[in-house]
């Protein structure tokens, strides 16, 4: 059976991704996952995982230097997937793309064009260009809650789990860009070239991901 190369991202999905390959038969040594390697095989050796910042996951998986991978959907809109098949969602590291502004909104004397503080550069430009809305986007990698504060932006583009972040920080969450969560994305010459391999696995992940569902008694 052919050896595959899986691409994880690291911190919450690495975490919550982790059950549902144990429960397709991808066991993986803790011995390895709480060392500082970034790449480690599979117990059986048949799997080898990478484990990677998020956004360079499809890069990975896209140029063939992982057959598979998991990353979030909001990577996927904002870097673009489409040269991935994404045959499964993984349903883990569910949270929400959102637009959030100041509870009480800042005025900026001769303002004519919002301004919006995100990382998601391009999914914020579509996203006003869809409203008709004229934007400038101004790009940042972190601490985004603090661009309305100081009067960088008049509201952020970012992934929303619990809205506390944002509270603390006088914020609220208006629209709702998307619904994410995990995905399982696969490189085009690999599904050909692995097809019944990789056909396996993504049943087995499949079948987990079900189980997990009827566990916690969810419809979604």
């Amino acid at each position: 059976m052919a050896v595959l190369t899986i691409a994880l991202s690291k911190g919450r999905i690495f975490e919550e991704t982790r059950p549902l390959l144990l429960q397709a038969g991808i066991v993986l040594r803790d011995a390895d996952v709480q060392s500082r390697q970034l790449r480690f095989a599979s117990a059986c050796g048949q799997f080898n995982l990478l484990v990677l910042r998020a956004t360079d996951v499809p890069v990975f998986v896209a140029h063939g230097a992982a057959d598979l991978g998991v990353v979030g959907k909001d990577v996927l809109m904002e870097h673009g997937g489409e040269c991935l098949y994404e045959p499964l969602d993984l349903q883990v590291a569910n949270c929400r793309l959102m637009v959030a502004e100041p509870i009480a909104p800042i005025v900026r004397e001769f303002a004519q064009i919002k301004r919006v503080a995100t990382k998601y550069e391009q999914v914020a430009r579509r996203y006003f260009a869809e409203l008709g809305q004229p934007v400038e986007v101004i790009k940042l990698y972190g601490s985004m809650e603090l661009a309305p504060i100081v009067g960088l932006a008049d509201v952020i583009v970012d992934v929303v789990d619990t809205g506390k972040t944002l509270q603390a920080n006088g914020l609220k969450a208006t629209d709702c860009i998307a619904h994410i969560s995990s995905r399982l994305v696969v490189n085009k010459a690999s599904m050909k070239l692995k097809h019944k391999t990789l056909q396996l696995l993504i049943s087995r992940l499949a079948d987990a991901v079900a189980a997990k569902r009827a566990a916690s008694g969810s419809d979604v």
